[in-house]
Parts: structure tokens; sequence; C-alpha cells
């Protein structure tokens, strides 16, 4: 028996409460429960840590998440993103890389292979460029080379390449404008893939590049918050939100990327491009200016500025993104106005220009503000409107008609009335022709075939008769200045010059100058006879004043040969007839001037004055003035000719059966007298 059955004492047998699972767990719900004998602890789970001023294991253990993503603490390889979950964090492959085979996404020991960044960049269909082969194959080794850690010299390297290219683009120039729009849109969205994608590979942060060639880019890449972004730098600024920059389903993604790339010499890709307006804007266009509208020529200002993010979706955006753009200063006026526009893809891989989703907040000297709900390139253009005034339209086409019908009876009259034919009669015949040669051609071909696009063969042939026609009408024109001066001042009693020098001259100095002038342009590479938006004269490079030059010249000598002319057609009025009434002088020396003005062209002074913005009183009367031309012609010169009306009167008495002996034994006595007494206004004209 032992001691304690001795003494009647019964064994305790001592048992441990699990206070974890009793029920009576007193730990936060952020840490875990260990039970011990006779206790417990409150531990934090794997992955938390205790907060701040609170130690490991007591009831009162409050923690928190580790982010090991941030702390460093991860085990992802560096060609995976670290992810952070609630105690634990998960590896993902970065965007534009893929797993290797046999890894698993998300797992620590996920890794990753880099795929080629870049956008396909292959030499478009029928285009044989060598500089464009050159830069496709910079590209390419580009892509080859490729490694992760130097992605900011790639970069850099593919800026280079499209600096070396834009800036001298040799050959690329001579491509036809469509196609060369085709090369410029695919460059425009290459850049703008492989920067989007080169730029997920940089570190967090900002990053910010100028090249030599003053291309430059910003771009930001980081882990969106919830406020906006705004970035920067000498040629834009943009202002957008985090949740437009991410896009739906690219949060899982870490990081965000904003960029935007400017390109100063994009724009000789974009030279000639057509511009299409929003419709409401282009209704308030016509308001505006009273008149269809018909297209724009545009110049664009700013540099070219590519906008890329993450968020590939970009068509039609949550909230507008607010722009700002740099550029050169120039001043608006009638019919011209600074535009907000972006370079819009057509259905055949080329593209225009477009206002549409985009309005213009305000616009200063050298800056404007503009919001779009969409992304793409954009730039600051000088939109100048091409509005038809359709009045002015068809007084020109009802003109040049019965001006066409007038210089054909004008023809006829002088080849076929022979009591006028003299070396004046000559130089009339051939101004008429030139000029009904001049106006047909100006009728039936001024019209591009397209306003907006490329002149062809045909436009520059127009334009290159329209130079030949109209310079040969000024040079006979100043034929008749010439032969008037000798008739009326110098009174020179012979013949003149010859027909054979006249005409060596009437059509010889006009053939120079085109020749001249198309060697010039071709020599210069310039597109000379290629107007903005007819087929006429180019205004670039100076080459309208092949046209503009001679034709002042001539005006003014011919003025000057007018003023002489009617001061000493006054004198000869006092000599020839001193009885004659002053009213009757007052009318033949006014009927005589204006048909001075309309032979020796003095009327295309006030074209001398068109400049932009065009005075619309100034721009009527040159168009009244010289499409109605012919008609004055025919008026002046046979109409109000005494042996022209003569002449036609026998013809008329001719085809009705009439003898013109009857006729004119009728009418001889008073013909006469008023022969004589008309003979001043006769040799005036």
């Amino acid at each position: 028996m032992g001691a304690g059955q001795g003494l009647g004492l019964t064994p305790c047998f001592v048992l441990d409460v699990n206070e974890c699972t009793s029920g009576q767990n007193p730990c936060h719900k952020s840490t875990h429960c260990l039970n011990q004998v006779g206790g417990y602890q409150c531990r934090c789970r794997p992955g938390w840590k205790p907060v701040p001023g609170s130690p490991n294991g007591p009831n009162s253990t409050v923690c928190e998440d580790v982010d090991e993503c941030s702390s460093g603490q991860h085990q992802c390889h560096q060609s995976t993103i670290c992810t952070n979950t609630l105690g634990s964090y998960q590896c993902h492959c970065r965007p534009g890389w893929e797993l290797i085979p046999g890894s698993v996404n998300g797992r620590n020991s996920t890794i990753c292979k880099a795929v080629k960044p870049f956008f396909t960049w292959p030499l478009p269909p029928g285009v044989h460029s060598q500089s464009l082969s050159r830069f496709f194959e910079k590209v390419n080794n580009l892509h080859r080379d490729f490694k992760p850690v130097a992605a900011t010299d790639t970069i850099q390297n593919l800026i280079g390449a499209m600096d070396e290219l834009l800036k001298a683009p040799g050959d690329v120039e001579d491509i036809a404008l469509p196609v060369r729009h085709q090369v410029a849109t695919q460059l425009l969205l290459g850049l703008e893939q492989s920067l989007r994608t080169l730029a997920e590979s940089l570190p967090e942060g900002p990053f910010t590049y100028r090249s030599p060639s003053d291309t430059e880019l910003s771009l930001m890449n980081q882990k969106p918050g919830n406020g906006n972004v705004t970035l920067g730098q000498s040629h834009a600024r943009i202002h957008l939100d985090w949740a437009t920059a991410t896009g739906a389903g690219n949060s899982s993604t870490g990081t965000t990327v904003v960029g935007i790339l400017s390109n100063p010499n994009m724009g000789k890709l974009l030279v000639n491009a057509s511009l299409v307006l929003d419709p409401k804007k282009e209704e308030e266009v016509q308001k505006a200016h009273e008149g269809p509208f018909r297209g724009a020529r545009i110049q664009i200002l700013s540099p070219v500025n590519s906008v890329f993010l993450t968020n590939n979706d970009t068509e039609k955006l949550a909230s507008p993104v607010t722009f700002a753009f740099s550029h050169d200063g120039e001043i608006s006026g009638k019919r011209r106005e600074v535009i907000c526009a972006f370079w819009k893809i057509d259905s055949n891989k080329s593209g225009h220009w477009d206002t549409t989703g985009c309005w213009k907040l305000g616009s200063g000297d050298n800056s404007t503000t503009c919001q779009c709900n969409h992304l793409s390139s954009f730039a600051i253009l000088m939109a100048h409107y091409d509005i038809q005034d359709w009045k002015l339209e068809l007084i020109t086409k009802v003109g040049l008609s019965l001006s066409l019908v007038c210089l054909l009876l004008c023809i006829l009259t002088f080849l076929l009335v022979r009591p006028i034919q003299s070396s004046r009669t000559t130089v009339h015949l051939h101004l008429c022709v030139c000029l009904f040669v001049g106006s047909a051609i100006f009728l039936a071909g001024i019209e591009k075939e397209t306003p907006d696009g490329e002149a062809g063969p045909r436009c520059r042939l127009v334009a290159g008769l329209l130079h030949y026609c109209f310079l040969a009408a000024f040079c006979w024109m100043s034929l008749e200045g010439l032969v008037l001066y000798f008739l009326v001042v110098r009174v020179f009693h012979g013949q003149g010059l010859s027909t054979r020098w006249l005409c060596l001259i009437g059509y010889g100095v006009p053939l120079l100058i085109v020749a001249i002038s198309a060697a010039t342009a071709a020599a210069t590479a310039s597109e000379g006879y290629v107007g903005e938006t007819y087929c006429w004269l180019s205004k670039k490079h100076g080459f309208f004043w092949s046209f503009v030059g001679p034709l002042a010249f001539i005006i003014l000598c011919n003025a000057v040969i007018f003023v002489i002319t009617v001061w000493r057609l006054t004198q000869k009025f006092s000599e020839i007839n001193p009885d004659l009434k002053k009213l009757r002088k007052a009318r033949v020396l006014t009927v005589t001037a204006i048909a001075q003005l309309f032979v020796l062209g003095c009327t295309w002074v006030f074209g001398l004055f068109l400049f932009e913005p065009y005075s619309t009183v100034l721009t009527y009367i040159f168009t009244i003035l010289n499409c109605l031309q012919g008609l004055f012609l025919y008026v002046l010169l046979c109409l109000l000719n005494k042996k022209v009306r003569e002449e036609y009167r026998k013809w008329a008495c001719m085809v009705a059966g009439s003898k013109y002996s009857e006729f004119a034994s009728s009418t001889t006595g008073t013909s006469h007298n008023q022969t004589r007494e008309l003979r001043p206004s006769e040799s005036g004209m």
C-alpha cells in the first residue's frame, strides 16, 4: 500500500486546455493562434508582420500584410513582375514576354523569355526606296539584337534611325502621295507599338530622351494611381486620368505606360494630305463664310505628336484627354484657321487629317490647347478653307463663255474684213487668238481631278499651257502698246515691225519664260505647275513670280503708254477739228480710253492687289472685267469701228438678198461726213 493510499489521497492528472480550439481564442483575426501547455500565443501568419508597436506573440498582437514585392523579399525571376497578394505574392511575365516551356505563370519559380518588341515593319509592296530599305534593315538589326536590360539604348537607336530617314527622305519624297501616306501611316503605327512595348521593359519612373534632330520622347512607367497624370516636354503636354491610361483588364500587369513622341520631321511625309472636317465644324465654316465647303489646304505648324498608353482601346475614351501643343506662330485670317487634327487611317492603310472627336479649347501665338475623346497622332494645322462662291463661279463661267464667242467673232472679223487690214490689226488678231485659247483651256481644265489630291499629268499640262497662253496674250498687249506709241506719239509712218518680228516677240518671249521656269522647277525638284487648289502655278519657292513678274512689268509699261496716248489724243482732237463740241470730244475720248484700257490689259492691275486675305470687292471687279475682256474687245475693236460696221451691213444685205449698191448710194453722203468727224476715234482705237 502506498503512502497516498495510506493517507486516503486520490492521484491528480493535469489536462491542458487548447484555447485555440475551445472557442476561447482571444487572438486578432490577422494573427494565427498557437496553443501551448498552460497557455497560447498569437503570432503573425506567413507573409504578415506585426504592426509597428505591436509585439509578436501576446494576445494583443495585430498584424499587417508584408509587401514582398516592394521590400525585395520576393524570389521572382528578373524576367517577371512581382504582384503582391494578402500574405503572399505572385510572379507574372512582363508585357511582351512569354513563359518558357514547363514554367507556370504565378509561382516564384516562374521564368519568362522576351518576345521581340518590334512591330512588323515590311516595305510596302511595289515601293522601291533605298532610304526605306536602309531604315528597315536597321530596325531588323535592333529586333534581332534586342535585350531587355538594354531597352534604353534600343529606344534611342530606334529614334535615331527614324530621324536619319526623315531628316533627308531622299527618294521617299519621289513616291506618289497615296503610297507615301501609306508609308507614313506604317511608320507612325510601328513607332507607337514598339515604344509602348519597349517602355514596359524600362525601370519604373519617368523617362525622357531628346535626339540631336529635336525628336523628343517623354514617358512615364509606374503603377497607376487614382488621380490624374500629366506628362510634358518642350513640344507637347498631355493630361489624363490613370484609369484611362491603364484600361480595363490591364491592372494585373503591374505598371502603366503613358508616352508621347514629338517628331518635327514626320510632316515631310504627310505633305498635301487631305483634311476632313467634323460635320458640325464643316457646317460652322460654311455658315461663317456663306458658301459651300469644297476642301482645305493645310500647313502643318507643329511637330507630329504620337501618344501611346498601356490601354490599347483608345478609339473611344471614357473621359477626354487634354493636350497643349507648341507650334510656329501663324496669324489667322479670312478663310483660314488654326485647328486641332489627328491622323486617321483609311481602309487602304493610307490616311488623312481629321478633326472628328477633337476640338480646340484655346490658341495663342505659339501654343494651342485641344481636347480629344480618342488617341492617335496629332498636329496643329493651319487650314486654308476653299469656300465655293457660287456667284463668282457663275460670273466666271458665263463671262468666259460669252468672251469665247466674242473672241471668235473678233478673229473672223480681223481675218475677213479687208479694209481694216494693217499691222495693228495683226496684233489685234494674235491677241484675240491667245486670249481665246487661254480662256478655253481655263474654262475646260482649271479644276483639279481631286481638289485635295495630287495633280496628275493632265493638270500639270493645263497649268503649263495656261502659263504660256496668258503670257503670250500679255506680250501681244505689250506690242499693242508699242504700235500705239509709234502711231500716236512718234507718228511713225511706216508699217512698223514686220509680221515675222511681231510673231517672234509675241510667241517667242513667253516660250522662253515658260521653258526657263519649267527647267528651274525640274532642277530644284519643286512642284511649280501644281497649284494648291487649281491647275495653276504654285506659290511655293517664288514660282508664281514667273507669271506675275512679266505681268506687272507689261501692265506698268502699258499704263505709261496709256496715259501718254490719251494726253496726245486730246491735243490731236483740237488740231484736227477745233469746232468739235466739248461734249462730243469728251465722249470720243472716253470711248478711246476705255478701249485702250482693255486692249492694253490695264484692267489686270486689279489682280496684282489680290493678296490673302482676298478683298471681296477687288475679287469681283477683277473677275467681271477680265472674264468679259473678249466681249469688250469685240465691242470696242469691231462694233465701234465704222469700216467693220459697213462690212457687216454688206454681209447682212448679201445674206438677205439685197443689193449693197442701192444701200450704199443712199448712205454715202452722210457716212462720208460722219467718217471725217469720227476719224480721231478710229485712230485711238
